[in-house]
């Protein structure tokens, strides 16, 4: 099964039904798809057909099932590869494309790209019923052996061989021997130049999309991150982030905890005045590993997005860059 949240903004003032709201708010749905498979239709926790009138401030849940395709199949998407062996491929991902093929993304995946510039065949998808959900999973993602968000980019480095895929897993799995850099710009100032954040991340129980930081609970898994602010630029702050723990929307949720939420996260923070059209500041900029047989370090580099550098250029027009002071 698949979900579908959305909440009509409080400003919303016109008359349009459900599934033509969706339509023209949601790029990823269409009408034929949530005709032809919606299970359920819940606004503001009451069933309600797909014919309803939106209104301002309405809660929208939809489950759908999806038609899965027989086959994953290779795509000739360019990728900015940065580098590549007999065992590895690095990547620079672009801002908006999905790691895997999963639902509601079922194909311009990186698996479909890397399937393409590898030169391998398509891949039998695995019904429900042949496999236990582990291996579904695992067959539509052949050589990734960790994720970067959809709209989040930069470097990704994937197995192009079944012993590789095990080394870097475990490596990723248990944090050990690499090293993860991502930069963001922030709406807020945290308190400290410098920092650790430590908590549990659980599901939010009122929307099951997010994801938010406890720490007074046993529940969820345990994450850790640390920061470090580069410069503030009238209340907004440019952040070097490493984590330790590879949990799902990790960085948005604690720098959300910070109360420096993300610009452009759609999930995490509230729409920007400045910059009400800026999508999701967050790329990962640097990837420091040991590669299968290797002696020594390797890194690899993100250039900075394009996005963030028009970003940064009105900051610096319009605002004093200042440094926090450094903690006693």
């Amino acid at each position: 099964m698949a979900f579908f949240s959305s909440k009509v903004p409080q400003n919303y003032d016109k008359t349009q039904r459900l599934d033509k709201y969706i339509a023209a708010t949601n790029p990823d749905m269409n009408r034929s798809k949530l005709k032809s498979g919606v299970v359920s239709i819940f606004v503001n926790g009451r069933a309600q057909k797909i014919s309803y009138k939106v209104k301002a401030g309405d809660q929208i849940d939809i489950q759908w099932e999806e038609n899965v395709p027989d086959n994953i199949e290779p795509e000739n998407i360019p990728l900015n590869i940065i580098y590549e062996d007999d065992n590895v491929c690095v990547v620079d991902k672009e801002q908006g494309m999905v790691t895997h093929p999963a639902c509601g993304n079922w194909n311009g995946t990186l698996v479909n790209a890397l399937l393409f510039h590898w030169g391998r065949q398509a891949i039998k998808e695995l019904k429900e019923g042949e496999a236990s959900a582990d291996k579904i999973l695992a067959n539509r993602r052949p050589g990734i052996v960790h994720r970067l968000d959809k709209e989040t980019s930069g470097i990704i480095i994937t197995a192009k061989n079944r012993s590789t895929e095990e080394y870097l897993s475990s490596l990723f799995r248990n944090h050990k021997k690499i090293l993860k850099e991502y930069i963001c710009i922030c709406m807020g100032r945290p308190q400290h130049q410098h920092g650790k954040i430590k908590t549990q991340i659980i599901r939010d129980p009122r929307d099951r999309k997010k994801y938010r930081a406890e720490t007074n609970t046993t529940e969820g898994k345990y994450a850790e991150t640390h920061y470090s602010c580069i410069a503030c630029y009238g209340e907004y702050s440019l952040m070097r982030v490493r984590i330790l723990t590879g949990r799902t929307h990790q960085i948005r949720v604690h720098m959300k905890y910070l109360n420096c939420p993300i610009l452009g996260d759609g999930l995490y923070a509230r729409p920007d005045k400045k910059f009400p059209n800026a999508t999701l500041m967050l790329n990962a900029h640097m990837l420091k590993i040991k590669l299968p047989g290797a002696a020594a370090y390797s890194e690899f580099k993100s250039k900075t997005p394009e996005r963030f550098l028009k970003i940064l250029k009105v900051l610096h027009r319009e605002y004093s860059k200042v440094i926090l002071p450094k903690d006693r």
